[in-house]
């Protein structure tokens, strides 16, 4: 097929007169791949297995030629089709009426027998036009969803999923969540994705981080403040919590939050009632509060530097992001996800991950994880010039961090080699199974490289693990 052709709308001709449907045939071939249908059947047949952008249909087609039925039947097939495939009818001209039911059933538009072809051409040409634009629409709005909600997760370890699964559970509800884990691993992301996913995604996302709060305004930043409340109270302000409601409010670094202002806090979580610095007019709020932290609260709690009733009120659903070390299998991928992003933002080429870097990667522990990923990952774009990123630019830490190829075969030896096959496939399995399968941890546990164990895991004919 030409490339001309393939990029031809396509017209599905449904008619049970042989004469007619070879004349719009004719009328429509040099701008458009015609299909035709004699019956309903072959005409829904056709839909689902062709990509089909117009649909022309006489309302008369057999077996009831005097009803309308089957003709309104393939108008019906064709809007299931996602974007809907829009349908011209055919009718006589003494039966409009007909054409006008069909029109108020889903129908695009009609035209009478005997028909212009001019008028044909300019009314399919239409149609064409609109399914362009609603398959248009419909790919905007995928693309959009692939980066709101959970699609904004890039990776598929069982940690990572763990902890979508329940977020997945609780988006749809007004649970108060806590998200704990270490900076940088994406609690205000997953906080976000939450919100998106729930009843209030079009009501406002606040995000507040407490520790980069003034102490002596943290209070008036939260709960807003009257005019003449304290010096530079020159005017009233609404607080956060008053920007957030009838949405999400994300406290960020709760664990941070001075004891005064704790119990402020719970006050608020209890009644839904805020009150502004200087004034004693309570003020309803509807928030859904999310909150974060890298600290451990209950330690907190023990020590005296974090109330118990509020460590309660914000532990209703638990959430932990895992560690970027916890979820070594996705690093190629949030890797590869990183770089196609750099490289638009910096206009470079898009550059693949060389073997060895992806190695290196998943060798290093990431102390800052997701985030120090992220950032060293846009370096290697802007200082690579190939097509394909690798070790050269990594920092001497992460160099450090990889078993050298001589260390690695000396390990090798020493460990594995002196062994018996039956003994040294036991010590792999058991690798395997005591690191749940992740073939890094378990070449560490081994002491040999990862390139070996997968070499190791082929010969032994290791399956299952």
């Amino acid at each position: 097929m030409t490339e001309q052709a393939e990029h031809k709308t396509t017209v599905l001709v449904v008619d049970d007169d042989r004469l007619l449907r070879r004349q719009l045939h004719w009328a429509l071939v040099e701008r458009h791949r015609v299909l035709e249908a004699e019956t309903r059947p072959d005409a829904v047949d056709l839909l689902r297995r062709e990509r089909v952008d117009v649909v022309i249909c006489d309302l008369h087609l057999p077996p009831d030629l005097t009803g309308i039925e089957e003709g309104l039947a393939v108008v019906e097939a064709a809007r299931g089709e996602r974007p809907a495939v829009p349908v011209v009818v055919i009718t006589g001209s003494d039966n409009k009426q007909a054409a006008l039911e069909a029109v108020r059933r889903g129908a695009y538009g009609f035209f009478q027998k005997p028909f212009d072809e001019e008028e044909v051409s300019h009314i399919v040409a239409q149609a064409a036009r609109v399914r362009c634009l609603e398959s248009e629409v419909l790919k905007l709005r995928s693309e959009l969803k692939m980066h709101r909600g959970f699609g904004r997760f890039v990776g598929t370890s069982a940690a990572l999923e763990h902890t979508l699964k329940q977020a997945r559970a609780v988006a749809d509800t007004s649970a108060t969540v806590l998200i704990t884990g270490d900076n940088g691993t994406g609690k205000e992301v997953l906080a976000r994705a939450i919100h998106e996913e729930s009843a209030r995604s079009d009501r406002p996302f606040v995000a507040v981080s407490c520790a980069a709060l003034p102490e002596s305004l943290i209070e008036s930043e939260l709960f807003g403040h009257v005019k003449g409340a304290f010096t530079d109270a020159k005017s009233d302000r609404v607080g956060r919590f008053g920007l957030a409601d009838g949405g999400t409010l994300f406290l960020d670094e709760i664990g941070e939050l001075q004891p005064s202002v704790q119990v402020k806090l719970l006050r608020v979580l209890q009644e839904r009632v805020i009150e502004r610095v200087g004034s004693n007019q309570p003020v309803k709020v509807d928030i859904r509060l999310i909150a974060a932290t890298n600290r451990d609260l209950e330690q907190a709690v023990k020590d005296g530097r974090f109330r118990e009733d509020l460590f309660y009120r914000l532990n209703v659903v638990p959430l932990r992001m895992p560690a970027l070390r916890e979820r070594r299998e996705d690093i190629p991928l949030l890797a590869t996800h990183f770089a196609a992003k750099a490289a638009e933002k910096h206009d470079r080429p898009p550059a693949a991950l060389d073997p060895a870097l992806a190695d290196a990667l998943q060798e290093y522990d990431w102390p800052g994880n997701v985030r120090e990923l992220e950032n060293l990952i846009e370096r290697l774009v802007v200082l690579t010039q190939g097509a394909r990123l690798g070790v050269e630019f990594l920092p001497e830490k992460m160099h450090r961090s990889a078993p050298s190829p001589s260390a690695a075969a000396a390990c090798d030896e020493t460990t594995l080699e002196g062994a018996t096959l039956a003994l040294r496939r036991r010590m792999v399995v058991g690798a395997l199974q005591a690191e749940g399968g992740n073939r890094v941890a378990a070449a560490r546990r081994l002491g040999i490289s990862r390139s070996y164990l997968h070499r190791l895991i082929t010969e032994l004919s290791i399956t299952g693990v």
